[in-house]
């Protein structure tokens, strides 16, 4: 169910062959992922849960079930403004309803990120996965 973007990123991990490249490579993707527009950097955005600072401002275009998901979002800290892109990859352009049965954990088990973060790192991630599902089923 990954998309295009998605795998992609896989081959690259694939590719490279030890973690610092790996850890460069995902601050890469955060380099290049849109900045968030400070204005939406607000409680209302904001994910609890992890150790950075995170926002996730969410978006659907279109309406009903044909509705596609799309999320801008910024964190203070470089790896994790990473792992937001590689979060992008994963759900942007899903319906709502596909958004809840992407099994993340999986998808992101494929590129080695649960052992190479931290316990903190993960717990962040979870928390976003956890933002992009509940904001994505009350659409």
């Amino acid at each position: 169910m990954a998309s295009p973007a998605f795998e992609e990123i896989v081959e690259t991990f694939e590719f490279l062959e030890d973690w610092e490249d790996r850890y460069r490579h995902v601050i890469e993707l955060g380099k290049a992922f849109p900045p968030l527009d400070p204005a939406f950097q607000v409680p209302a955005f904001k994910v609890e849960g992890c150790a950075s600072q995170v926002w996730l401002r969410p978006r659907l275009e279109g309406q009903g079930a044909a509705a596609r998901f799309d999320f801008e979002g910024a964190s203070d800290a470089m790896i994790v403004q990473g792992l937001i892109a590689i979060l992008h990859a994963l759900y942007a352009g899903l319906s709502s309803a596909e958004v809840g049965q992407v099994d993340a954990v999986a998808e992101l088990g494929r590129l080695g990120l649960n052992e190479h973060l931290s316990a903190q790192r993960s717990n962040g991630v979870r928390a976003m996965v956890e933002r992009i599902r509940k904001v994505a089923a009350a659409a």
